[in-house]
């Protein structure tokens, strides 16, 4: 079977360092075993987009010589397949109402959600969330990065929300049914999403769809030790340093270009980086210090 990997980011705000990252290691993972990469955008939220986003993403893709296959699939096109697995997930009664304010959920959740909904079902499905039950014990997945991750669910602390009270569909639903429809064989991404794979996992199990692999790379934190990210003011990158950033990037993921790279353009560079592209050498830590630039 042919490998299929995507890059997913959200119009949140121009690529920063740890996005380019995350989209480096997925590219080269893919194309080193002549497979399809494709990018998704996930505009699911829309009071957190920034006008022009998408546009800059694709962009600055392309200025890096990141280069996708067939056309950009957008989530906010996307409601009709989401709608149609939570009915499903609903009529197998995997499902339930909640409409905990999140200020109830701080109160009395201090060690994760604690059921309440499911045992105090609301009077209206007006305002509601819905949350699938996750089952009570161990859960594992191997992670091609990070190993083996175990997970211990205890009452209902994995319980996790899949329709959000303002009539969003949530992240957990939304990837699950994308990356089973575009066939989607290879996950590789930030490690912040580490502890969001179980549910996912968990979410592919009751639809009935195959399981792709999943690999995390590190995150990229800054001088005060947080990660990267639009919210932290991370900088935005510009194709005018694509041959620092790269080979900054490759440095990162363990694949150790050699010094006379830093001449060649960026075509040279990706085609060395796909040719020696090892996920073996990729640290296998949960985050990573940015360093000097």
């Amino acid at each position: 079977m042919q490998p299929v990997g995507r890059f997913a980011p959200s119009p949140t705000g121009p690529l920063h360092f740890g996005s380019l990252l995350a989209a480096l290691a997925s590219y080269l993972d893919i194309r080193a075993r002549k497979g399809r990469w494709l990018v998704r955008i996930e505009d699911l939220d829309p009071p957190r987009e920034q006008p022009g986003a998408s546009t800059h993403i694709l962009k600055t893709l392309e200025a890096f010589g990141l280069c996708w296959d067939g056309e950009v699939v957008y989530q906010s096109q996307r409601h009709s397949l989401y709608q149609e697995a939570l009915g499903q997930l609903r009529q197998l009664n995997l499902t339930y109402p909640c409409n905990c304010s999140r200020k109830q959920l701080r109160t009395r959740c201090a060690q994760g959600y604690d059921g309440y909904c499911l045992q105090h079902p609301p009077a209206s499905l007006d305002n509601c969330a819905f949350r699938v039950t996750h089952p009570e014990g161990t859960q594992f997945f191997a992670d091609r990065i990070q190993g083996r991750r175990e997970y211990q669910w205890q009452g209902h602390q994995g319980d996790f929300v899949i329709f959000r009270r303002d009539g969003l569909f949530a992240y957990q639903l939304a990837v699950v049914v994308d990356d089973a429809e575009q066939g989607i064989t290879d996950i590789l991404r930030g490690s912040d999403l580490i502890d969001e794979t179980p549910h996912q996992l968990l979410l592919q199990s009751h639809l009935g769809y195959a399981q792709p692999s999943y690999a995390h790379i590190p995150v990229i934190t800054n001088a005060e030790g947080q990660k990267l990210s639009k919210q932290n003011l991370a900088p935005a990158i510009s194709g005018h340093e694509r041959q620092h950033l790269l080979l900054k990037a490759l440095r990162l993921l363990g694949q150790n270009p050699p010094t006379e790279l830093e001449a060649a353009t960026t075509e040279e560079l990706l085609q060395w980086a796909i040719v020696h592209w090892h996920i073996a050498r990729v640290p296998t830590v949960l985050s990573l210090p940015q360093g000097e630039e």
